[in-house]
C-alpha cells in the first residue's frame, strides 16, 4: 500500500503538470520536449505503477522525466525519487516471489543498511547510497525510514492477521504516515507539528480507506488488517481472513472503521486547507482521490464489499487538474 501512495499519485500528478505546461506554453516545443511528452504519456496510459519502470526511465532519460517535476528544485526531485525507490523495493520484497527465509533475510539486511547510512558507514546498496546522498540533507530521521521497514516486517514473512490495536497502529504508521511525513519534509515548508499532524491524519484516513476497499482481495491473499479488538467488539471470534470477512457481523466492524476514517479525513481537510496551497498541492490531490473512494463506499453501504470502488481515469485527471490550478 505504501507504494500506491508514493508512486501512483506522483506519476499522475506529474502527467497533469505536463498537460498544464502544454496549455500554457506559447513557444514551439523542441524535439527533446516532444519526446518527453510522448514518453510520459505512454507511461501514464500503460498505468505503470512500479518503481522499477520509473528507475529504468530515469536512467535512460533522466532529464526528460525530471522535467515533469520542474516545480521542484533538483535536490527535492532526486530525494522524492529515492523515497519512491525505497518504498517500492521494500514492497517488492514483501509481495515478491522469494521464499519466506529470503524475504526475512532481505528485510533484516535493510535494518543493517539503515544503520550504515545513519552511522556514516558506506552503504552496501545502490538505494542506500542514494538515500545517503539525496535524503540526508532534508534531515529525515532514521526512525521514519525504520517505520516503513517495521511495517513490512509485521506483514512478512507471516501475513498480518487480526493484529492488536497497537500493532495495527505501528503498521499504519509505516505504510502511510511515515511516507507522507517524509514527502512533506522533502517538498513542503511546514512546521514540524503541522507535518506530523497532517501525515498522521491523512495517513490513517488513507490506510483505513485502503483496508475497507481491499478487504476481500487481502483476505484471499491471507491478510486481515482489522484489529482483533474491533472483531471481538462485534462477536467475531475468527481471525482466519476468509472466515472473518464472511461473518455476518463484519458490516458493523466496517462501519466503525468508516466512522474513524471520516474523522481522520475531516481533520486532514482542516490541516491541508489551512496550509499554503503550494506546499500541500500533491496532498490535496491524494486527499481528494481517497475521499472519492471513501464516498463511493459510504453511498452504497459498507455491507457491500465488491466490486472494489474505482475512479475513472478521466475523473482522476479532472481531480488532478483542479488541484494543480488550485480549484480544490
Amino acid at each position: 500500500m505504501t507504494k500506491d501512495i508514493v508512486i501512483d499519485f506522483s506519476l499522475t500528478f506529474a502527467y497533469l503538470q505536463t498537460f498544464a505546461h502544454v496549455l500554457k506554453n506559447t513557444k514551439p516545443l523542441d524535439e527533446k520536449a516532444i519526446k518527453g511528452y510522448v514518453l510520459f504519456i505512454k507511461i501514464y496510459c500503460d498505468e505503470l505503477s512500479t518503481m522499477s519502470s520509473v528507475s529504468h526511465i530515469v536512467r535512460k532519460s533522466k532529464a526528460s522525466l525530471f522535467w515533469y517535476f520542474r516545480s521542484f528544485e533538483k535536490a527535492k526531485r532526486e530525494a522524492v525519487y529515492t523515497l519512491c525507490a525505497f518504498c517500492f523495493h521494500i514492497d517488492q520484497i514483501v509481495h515478491g516471489r522469494l521464499d519466506d527465509a529470503q524475504k526475512a533475510e532481505l528485510l533484516n539486511a535493510w535494518q543493517i543498511e539503515l544503520d550504515n547510512i545513519y552511522h556514516k558507514k558506506v552503504p552496501e546498496t545502490k538505494i542506500g547510497l542514494k538515500i545517503y546522498k539525496n535524503c540526508m540533507r532534508f534531515k529525515i530521521k532514521k526512525q521514519d525510514f525504520e517505520a516503513i521497514l517495521k511495517a513490512a516486517m509485521l506483514d512478512c514473512p507471516t501475513p498480518l492477521q487480526a493484529p492488536t490495536k497497537d500493532t495495527f497502529d505501528t503498521y499504519c504508521t509505516g505504510t502511510a504516515v511515515a511516507p507522507i511525513y517524509i514527502m512533506l519534509l522533502i517538498t513542503g515548508d511546514l512546521k514540524e507539528a503541522s507535518m506530523r499532524a497532517l501525515s498522521q491524519n491523512l495517513g490513517y484516513a488513507i490506510e483505513l480507506t485502503n483496508i475497507l476497499r481491499n478487504i476481500k482481495d487481502d483476505a484471499s491473499n491471507g491478510h486481515l488488517y482489522i484489529p482483533k479488538e474491533y472483531l471481538s467488539a462485534y462477536n467475531i471470534a475468527a481471525t482466519e481472513p476468509m472466515r472473518a470477512v464472511t461473518d455476518k457481523n463484519l458490516v458493523m466492524v466496517r462501519q466503525k472503521m468508516a466512522v474513524e476514517a471520516e474523522q481522520y479525513f475531516n481533520k486532514a481537510h482542516k490541516l491541508i486547507f489551512a496550509s499554503d496551497k503550494k506546499n500541500t498541492r500533491i496532498l490535496r490531490f491524494i486527499y481528494h482521490i481517497y475521499r472519492r473512494y471513501f464516498d463511493i463506499m459510504s453511498r452504497r453501504g459498507f455491507e457491500i464489499m465488491s466490486p472494489k470502488p474505482k475512479i475513472k481515469r478521466k475523473d482522476k485527471l479532472a481531480i488532478a487538474f483542479n488541484t494543480l490550478f488550485d480549484r480544490y
